[in-house]
């Protein structure tokens, strides 16, 4: 009785072996099959931010593709806006100048008429004057192009106009510092001066 009860037990005991093993063997595989779906999950996961990084990668490339060929067309725009501008200016000039030298050629004509005419002077005086209305016709000129003459004579001398040539002793003492002679005149831009005037000082 006592064997058929120890053998009763080793067969429980045997039982439970092997349901534990059995068990364990199935936890085992199951967490074998998790582990698995697991790395299967993980390899998923990877493929998926793969495919969004390529993805961004290549929108990224477009943006800069186009970037880069809008830029392209602006620096080409701008040369050739940069070589019309240069152009107009050119352009502009020369008809600034154009028209500048079509107004003086007609004092020259007038210098002309008169040089025509000086080996057939009878009235010495209407020659003179005729000289003299020229030389006014060509100082007008000047100065509906804003040039006009610097006014130096008798003045303080002043360096923002003057160019000292030499100084000169005088024994007036009201013409100390001031210009005795002008030896060339001065002239002036739109209140800019062009060549100053060359002027000798009383001292």
């Amino acid at each position: 009785m006592d064997e058929i009860l120890d053998n009763s037990q080793d067969l429980e005991q045997n039982n439970l072996s092997d349901i534990n093993h059995e068990n364990s063997e199935d936890i085992k595989k199951s967490n074998e099959s998790e582990q698995v779906k697991d790395k299967k999950a993980d390899k998923s996961s990877v493929k998926k931010k793969e495919r969004k990084l390529k993805e961004e990668i290549s929108y990224l490339e477009e943006q800069n593709n186009e970037l880069k060929d809008k830029y392209l067309r602006i620096v080409a725009e701008y040369e050739n806006f940069r070589k019309r501008t240069a152009k107009e200016k050119l352009d502009l000039r020369e008809e600034v100048k154009a028209k500048l030298m079509l107004d003086f050629i007609q004092v020259v004509d007038d210098m002309d008429r008169a040089v025509e005419h000086l080996d057939d002077v009878k009235d010495l005086e209407a020659t003179v004057e005729g000289v003299k209305l020229i030389n006014q016709k060509f100082l007008d000129f000047l100065k509906t192009q804003g040039i006009e003459e610097i006014i130096a004579q008798d003045l303080d001398f002043d360096l923002d106009l003057h160019e000292a040539v030499t100084r000169f002793p005088v024994e007036e003492e009201d013409k100390k510092g001031k210009v005795v002679n002008v030896i060339q005149k001065g002239y002036k831009l739109n209140d800019k001066v062009i060549r100053y005037s060359k002027v000798v000082v009383g001292e």
